[in-house]
């Protein structure tokens, strides 16, 4: 067994899977205190929010092979990169229930298939054996499931948390900027 450094877009693939599953992670621990704290929903029903995310997310995977084949990985990169900064705005500015359940469904529609995208762009990159990219992603990515909601946790502690709801829509914004910048289209 050998440990090797992700290099090359391998390193931007990466940080970008870090990015998606950090809010994923974000959104399972903090979505249904979010809601609540806001008074939206009682306590009973807060977890309420992360089932809609996670119906959305499970329906736009299921399609997912679909819109890559339409639209691409680039497009679906910087679509469901900025549908996610979208989802998770109104989920922190939320006024009312429904604005929120907007945004957490805008949520799992975005982020369903930005990580499978990264997986597959990063084994066909050829910067690095495509098992070991794919190992760097994943490993990456699940990383930000775990740091996320610490994360999210802290910018709450020190601020509130809608406002570290809308840090980690600002963050997200790395997503389809990169998409825009970096990544090549196959199209």
């Amino acid at each position: 067994m050998r440990f090797v450094l992700p290099r090359g877009s391998i390193l931007l693939f990466a940080f970008l899977a870090w990015i998606a599953f950090l809010m994923e992670g974000s959104l399972l621990d903090w979505s249904a205190l979010l809601i609540v704290q806001k008074g939206l929903v009682p306590v009973e029903q807060g977890g309420a929010g992360y089932m809609v995310f996670a119906v959305a997310m499970t329906l736009a995977r299921l399609t997912g092979d679909r819109i890559v084949a339409v639209a691409g990985p680039r497009r679906v990169l910087i679509v469901g990169g900025s549908v996610v900064v979208l989802g998770v705005a109104l989920l922190a500015a939320a006024p009312a229930l429904w604005v929120a359940m907007v945004g957490l469904v805008l949520l799992g529609l975005g982020a369903a298939n930005i990580v499978p995208v990264l997986v597959s762009l990063s084994a066909q990159e050829g910067t690095m054996a495509p098992g070991l990219a794919i190992a760097a992603v994943t490993t990456a990515g699940y990383a930000g499931v775990l740091l996320g909601p610490a994360l999210l946790g802290g910018l709450a502690h020190h601020s509130s948390l809608p406002v570290a709801f809308a840090i980690l829509a600002a963050i997200m914004v790395a997503i389809p900027v990169a998409a825009l910048v970096a990544i090549r289209s196959s199209r």
